[in-house]
């Protein structure tokens, strides 16, 4: 291999050892809530049942509570190695992957949906006001941004069951669907709400990088060339569309994680209601399954970021082949 390649390289390299580290020290701390929560872990682990000695010797040899903090970590962790999370605690014989995989597909679901009307919406808008800066359309989008940036996801869920239950009854206010077509109708007014204040920051940070890209000097060098407005455009919004570019898989994350408000405003059956339900029970192992998972996601979807950066920014590439 050449120097620049054997750089690439262990820039992919350090990357993925950088998120595994991250991924582990989560697992930590995720691991060290149960060990810190008030109590005693077998009583949580039992749940309301009343328990007797038997019972609590049992969970406490089961789940090695009486080794030091270090060996019953390690013993976790071994576990979720092979892919055993535990079971859950209000439903001993269901396991908390099987619920994770069951509801998980309505997160991802919801989360794409925001996703996609997330793109839809704020890339033209923020476009449209980095090219027009200054004038009304940038105006009016920046104070909706605005808006959006500081509106609770749970005061909007609210608004759009007020208006679209009393006064335009188009979209089913609760409940998931039947699947298909009928699902996605259902998440419509969910998705909404999720993608309402995304958009906005979407819209900022589109708008700045477009704005940062038209006072470069290779604008001003094209148009001494007598490159039309249309080539120009072409080239700002290549350039300004790799920063937001790199940006929207965070947003996709934080999606993923930000859902647990809108699920519960609008009664859908994810892993956010999971999660609210599970600390409501303490239901310990779900709540740790679901942390663990969330920090997976947001870990892996950084380091897919850094990745993508690497493809479609040259000036990365040429930096970490140095």
């Amino acid at each position: 291999m050449s120097g620049g390649t054997w750089g690439v390289v262990r820039f992919v390299a350090l990357r993925l050892l950088a998120t595994a580290a991250l991924l582990l020290v989560a697992s930590f701390v995720v691991f060290g809530l149960l060990h810190l929560a008030p109590g005693d872990p077998a009583r949580n682990l039992l749940g309301p049942r009343t328990p007797n000695p038997d019972t609590l010797a049992a969970i406490r040899a089961e789940y090695h509570l009486d080794d030091s903090f270090l060996d019953q970590y390690f013993w976790w962790l071994g576990n979720v190695f092979h892919g055993d999370l535990g079971h859950s605690i209000r439903s001993k014989d269901v396991t908390v992957g099987s619920l994770l995989a069951e509801r998980g597909v309505l997160t991802f679901q919801l989360a794409s949906f925001a996703f996609v009307l997330t793109l839809l919406t704020a890339l033209p808008l923020g476009v449209a006001a980095g090219f027009r800066a200054g004038g009304v359309i940038d105006r009016t989008v920046s104070v909706g941004a605005v808006i959006g940036v500081g509106a609770p996801s749970f005061a909007v869920g609210l608004v759009l069951l007020y208006l679209f239950g009393l006064y335009f009854p188009i979209f089913p206010e609760y409940g998931d669907g039947s699947g298909g077509l009928d699902r996605y109708w259902h998440l419509t007014l969910p998705a909404i709400t999720l993608a309402f204040g995304l958009a906005a920051l979407v819209v900022k940070l589109t708008r700045t990088a477009v704005i940062t890209e038209l006072r470069q000097d290779y604008v001003t060098f094209a148009r001494s060339r007598g490159l039309t407005t249309g080539q120009i455009r072409r080239l700002v919004l290549r350039n300004a569309m790799i920063p937001v570019a790199t940006s929207l898989g965070l947003v996709f994350a934080f999606l993923f994680g930000g859902t647990i408000l809108v699920e519960t405003t609008f009664s859908l059956g994810g892993i956010g209601s999971l999660l609210v339900d599970s600390v409501s029970f303490k239901d310990i192992p779900v709540v740790q399954a679901i942390t663990l998972l969330t920090a997976a996601v947001i870990a892996l979807t950084a380091l897919l970021v850094d990745l993508t950066y690497l493809v479609i920014d040259p000036r990365v590439r040429q930096r970490a082949a140095s």
